[in-house]
């Protein structure tokens, strides 16, 4: 009697573990399948290759949207940087007593600085080469608020800047015209005397006090810096300026003060916001941002898929596997969990491992992009990559819906198979074994 008892107390233990969801027994026969026995090897190699497949598509997801990320977010710091937050312009006649209208915007909650400016178009020449560049007129303590340039000066010094002959120029400026701090370029500009005969161009030489490199290609090259009574006198601007540029505390919510400054600022004058004036340009990049996931995220799609054949192959060649197990008491909920936690397994460690190369690439973009123009020869030019270093910026949030959705899609992707596994009827599967 007591054997008796033994036995069925043996058997009911042995039932349930067999049928308790995902126990010891069910994660034991699907990491056993993930080691087929010899003659199988060809399922090890589909499922490596799903798994590399995965991995490749997590990667180039956080690759591609933390370059991206890196690459707008450059361009923001160095358009907020180097260009006015607001700009204020007067309607139709020279914007003259620009000071009285800077002190009423500065009143404003939220203003930081109000910086007068004179832009103009010339040509800059030296002893070597000529170019055609952009000269902001701006008052020395005005440029030191700048940090984008005063901080980034890779010789000379603002100093000297308030010479009357004293200029800045970018760095690649400075290469293209063969100069150096000290040297002396000229500048010409088609605003000069007028004569019975027309317009003459005006030339002055400059001193250079100071080479800049903020990093954006367009800024080295073109992009001068002199003294605004000095850009006044040279555009013929007495006792103006072209425009105020505004700096506020949030330039990312400056809609929220824009209304204010106009009060201050007057009606005969035109106010355009960063946004505003760059609107087209980072519309661009939110679409081709948001392409860019689509077009990749259906690598990581199709790679997922792939598990589908590998578990449907599986499923095929452990048909007799599956009729004993079913004959020693598991359940088709038990079948279908072995294979959807194998198929699982196999999306988790290639997720894993995209997430590995995703991270260590990004964190040596550069390094990496250099050695791949040293080995293949070819180097990516400065006027098309606008930026001298190719930015990578993860967002963690990001990060982690890219895992998320690879492992969602590598478990939907093992539904099916798990489905079919456990619909088997033990019976025809042994008929013919």
């Amino acid at each position: 009697m007591n054997e008796t008892v033994s036995v069925k107390q043996a058997k009911k233990r042995t039932k349930s573990a067999v049928t308790m969801p995902f126990s010891s027994f069910e994660r034991m026969i699907s990491f056993r399948y993930l080691r087929p026995p010899k003659g199988e090897g060809f399922i090890s190699v589909i499922a490596i290759l799903t798994l590399l497949g995965i991995a490749l598509g997590v990667t180039a997801l956080i690759v591609v949207l933390s370059v991206m990320n890196g690459f707008r977010d450059t361009l923001y710091k160095n358009i907020l940087d180097m260009n006015g937050h607001v700009v204020i312009q007067q309607f139709g006649k020279p914007f003259t007593g620009f000071d009285d209208v800077a002190n009423k915007i500065k009143t404003v909650p939220g203003v930081k600085s109000v910086i007068p400016v004179i832009d103009g178009q010339v040509m800059v020449t030296s002893k070597y080469q000529e170019y055609f560049g952009n000269v902001r007129g701006i008052r020395a303590g005005d440029l030191n608020k700048l940090a984008t340039v005063s901080t980034n000066l890779v010789s000379g010094s603002l100093d000297n800047f308030k010479d009357d002959n004293g200029i800045i120029i970018g760095s690649r400026l400075a290469n293209v015209l063969g100069v150096r701090v000290g040297d002396r370029i000229n500048i010409v500009t088609l605003r000069g005397a007028k004569t019975p005969f027309g317009t003459t161009p005006r030339v002055k030489p400059y001193r250079i006090s100071a080479i800049f490199e903020v990093g954006i290609y367009e800024y080295d090259l073109k992009v001068l810096f002199m003294p605004l009574d000095q850009a006044q006198k040279f555009f013929s601007k007495k006792r103006q300026v072209s425009a105020l540029e505004v700096m506020v505390n949030k330039p990312k919510q400056v809609e929220l003060i824009e209304q204010d400054i106009a009060k201050a600022a007057g009606n005969d004058t035109n106010l355009s916001t960063w946004k505003q004036r760059n609107a087209k340009l980072f519309s661009v990049l939110a679409i081709e941002r948001n392409m860019m996931f689509i077009i990749v995220s259906l690598v990581v799609f199709v790679a997922a898929l792939n598990i589908i054949s590998s578990m449907v192959m599986l499923v095929k060649v452990k048909t007799k596997d599956i009729a004993v197990l079913r004959t020693m008491g598991a359940t088709r909920g038990a079948i279908m969990r072995v294979f959807m936690t194998t198929g699982s397994f196999i999306g988790v460690c290639g997720t894993v491992l995209g997430l590995v190369l995703g991270v260590t690439i990004c964190l040596n973009i550069d390094a990496i992009q250099n050695f791949i123009g040293w080995a293949t020869g070819v180097r990516i030019n400065p006027e098309i990559q606008i930026l001298s270093k190719l930015p990578a910026k993860m967002d963690p949030v990001e990060t982690t819906i890219i895992i998320i959705v690879a492992l969602i899609l590598s478990f939907l992707a093992t539904i099916y198979p798990a489905w079919r596994a456990a619909s088997l009827d033990p019976v025809e599967a042994l008929r013919y074994e």
